[in-house]
Parts: structure tokens; C-alpha cells; sequence
């Protein structure tokens, strides 16, 4: 399928301040997004959408916890956090593709995916959990928490706060590519992937098993973006083009890149871990496995980055060669 697209919309972009957290206002951020992504499908691309999750699984934790304390309900595991995220966020994704495509006439039909991922279960992110997640715990109630939930590691947040945090393994085989693929050539607007995917592994025998863990996005964005075909990587983020020496007085932005000068700055030490490293590893992995292009911007500036109007461009080869 030519100009087939995958775009990773971030989870943290759906919640604009701390005054707009609610469903409402999430749907509306996803509506505001719905038409930028419209744009770009009215352009000629096929569109497979991914989204990030993080935020939305925090809520979820936070109100599992309450509801075990206030009335002893059973806790939620954070696997089954991840799919109901990733169902809940489908869900609004979906209409707000559908009423976009209805406003504008298109014979286009949104869908989305619940999709599981599979990791190694002998990944070391296991052995070293890193990635934070849920609620942020005072000095007070941190030894509570401990006692409650004596399986969770927890860690002082750059000073915040203590925090949960879990393994973050490599995303290594999106279960369901055939299914997107096969959507995908029936002309739907496929959503999948989102929060990463549902981590699972395969046991002894061969089953599927679901784990504690949480699968980065991006990585898993750009895996599937390969598995299915993808002519191009599109990573929404906060800012409209990728900086080196970013918030310096020698500021730069970057509007066209090789994926290897994109790995010589990372490796510089020119992107912040856990914002827009990720992004940039999972951009070079993309173009590493074929991908003939990506673009890294914000939701406002997609569709001025698909017309090369705006956004950083990774390129395979020099970086004017197009």
C-alpha cells in the first residue's frame, strides 16, 4: 500500500493542563487532533494512528487503589490498566475520526484495535524496573504502600515524590500486524498499538500470558510502522521540530537530519531520557529497518510537516538529498 503513514499521538498531548484532566476534556484535545490527522489522510496517505496511554493509566491505578481502601474491591492489575486505556482511548479516537471524516464527506471508516505486544520475559528491564508510573506519595504514606503492595518498587521521583515504577521491556512482535494489514487494505482508519500495546509473553508452552510492565509507545509505534509497511514514521510531541542544544542560547532546530546524525546527537547526549530520546531512538530503529522517512512534530503542524512546510524530516542518506 503506497503513502501508508503510521502517526503516534502522545497520551500526555490529550491532557493540556492540570484544569482539563477529565474525559471531556480529553475528547476534545483528541477532536482538535482528529483534524489534523484528517488533513493528512485528504492528502493521500493511508493513516494507521498509535497513541500513548501514560497519564490515563495513572488515573486508573489511582482510583483501583481508592476503591481497594474505601471499600475493599479488588485491585486492578496494571496489565489489564493498560487495556482498558487502550480500549477507552480507542473508543474516543474512533468517533472523533468518524465525525471528522463525516464532516468532510469522506467514504472513510475509522476502527481500533486492541493489541498485544509481545516482550522477552527474560528482559533485564524486569530485573531493573524503571519506568514511573501512577500516583506520586508523600514520605507519610509511602511505607503504607509498601505494606500493601510489598511486589511494587518504589522510588523518590526527582524530588516530587515517591513513585511506582515498573519494567519497560523491548517491544519485540505486535501480535495483531496481520489484522492491521488487513484492515488497512480494506481502506479503514486503523488505530492500534495504543499505550505501547498489552505487554505479553509466551510461555513453555507457546501460550500468551499478560505481564506487569509498560511497553514504551514510540518503540512500539515505530516496530509496527515497520512490520506493516510504513512509507513514514509521524511522532506527535510538544514542539513543532526536534532542537539540539535545546532551551541554550545556541538553540537550533532541526529541519532536515540523517538518521545517523539524529544517533551521533543522541549519542551527545543532545535529547532528554524518558522525552524526546525515545522518540529519537525509535525513529533511527525505524529508518534502520527500511523506512523511508519520518517526521517529528506537533499535532497543530501535522499537516504543514507532510507538505514539508514544517517539522524535522529524518531521511536515510545526506540530508539534502531531498
Amino acid at each position: 500500500m503506497k503513502n501508508l503513514a503510521l502517526i503516534a499521538i502522545g497520551g500526555n498531548s490529550l491532557i493540556k493542563d492540570e484544569l482539563h484532566k477529565d474525559v471531556a476534556s480529553q475528547y476534545e484535545a483528541i477532536c482538535e487532533t482528529a483534524v489534523h490527522i484528517a488533513d493528512i489522510i485528504e492528502n493521500g496517505y493511508n493513516v494507521v494512528i498509535t497513541h500513548g496511554n501514560g497519564p490515563q493509566v495513572g488515573f486508573l491505578l489511582r482510583r483501583s487503589e481508592i476503591a481497594q481502601a474505601v471499600e475493599g474491591l479488588h485491585p486492578i492489575p496494571l496489565v489489564s490498566c493498560g487495556a482498558d486505556s487502550q480500549g477507552a482511548l480507542g473508543y474516543q479516537i474512533q468517533q472523533a475520526m468518524d465525525n471528522e471524516f463525516r464532516k468532510r464527506r469522506m467514504d472513510k471508516i475509522a476502527v481500533s484495535l486492541v493489541t498485544q505486544v509481545v516482550v522477552d520475559r527474560n528482559d533485564p528491564a524486569f530485573e531493573k524496573p524503571a519506568k514511573p508510573i501512577g500516583s506520586f506519595y508523600g514520605d507519610d504514606v509511602v511505607q503504607t504502600m509498601r505494606t500493601a503492595h510489598p511486589d511494587w518498587v518504589m522510588v523518590n521521583d526527582s524530588g516530587r515524590g515517591w513513585r511506582r515504577v515498573v519494567a519497560s521491556p523491548e517491544p519485540q512482535e505486535i501480535l495483531e500486524t496481520r489484522v492491521v494489514q488487513h484492515l488497512m487494505e480494506k481502506e479503514y482508519c486503523v488505530v492500534a498499538a495504543g499505550g505501547g500495546g498489552i505487554p505479553v509473553f509466551r510461555d513453555e508452552k507457546g501460550f500468551i500470558k499478560g505481564v506487569d510492565a509498560v511497553v514504551d509507545k514510540d518503540f512500539a509505534s515505530g516496530l509496527l510502522a515497520s512490520s506493516i509497511g510504513a512509507d513514514t514514521l509521524i511522532i506527535s510531541t510538544g514542539v513543532p521540530k526536534v532542537y539540539v542544544d535545546y532551551g541554550k542560547p545556541s538553540q537550533k532546530p532541526l529541519d532536515q537530519v540523517t538518521a545517523a546524525e539524529l544517533k551521533r546527537y543522541a549519542a551527545e547526549g543532545q535529547f532528554a531520557p524518558g522525552s524526546m530520546l525515545p522518540k529519537i531512538e525509535a525513529v533511527i530503529r525505524f529508518m534502520e529497518r527500511g523506512g523511508r522517512k519520518a517526521l517529528i512534530t506537533n499535532p497543530e503542524s501535522l499537516r504543514d510537516a507532510v507538505l514539508g512546510k514544517n517539522g524535522t524530516h529524518v531521511v536515510s542518506g545526506r540530508a539534502n538529498a531531498i
